[in-house]
């Protein structure tokens, strides 16, 4: 247990922030998911909503600092190319 009340306080944002990110990141990797399913089975137009469903999720979750600007960038590239092959 923290002994300093300024540690105890820092604990407990720790844990509302780990339930809230993971959280955040849980949707995030089922909108990839579905996105990169879509355009596997060559559902276009479908497959368009997602990925910008998925981009709009990877945008909130650089701006709130749930994941690097970097990792986030790579994994939009990537979903785009991926439907511009397809």
């Amino acid at each position: 247990m923290p002994i300093k009340a300024a540690s105890a306080k820092h604990a407990r944002q720790s844990v509302k922030r780990t339930i809230v990110n993971r959280a955040v990141k849980t949707e995030l990797r089922e909108a990839i998911k579905k996105a990169r399913k879509l355009i596997a089975a060559k559902k276009l137009d479908e497959a368009k909503v997602a990925v910008s469903v998925a981009v709009k999720l990877l945008d909130k979750a650089a701006r709130k600092r749930t994941m690097p600007k970097n990792t986030t960038s790579r994994k939009k590239s990537r979903l785009m190319q991926a439907l511009a092959k397809a």
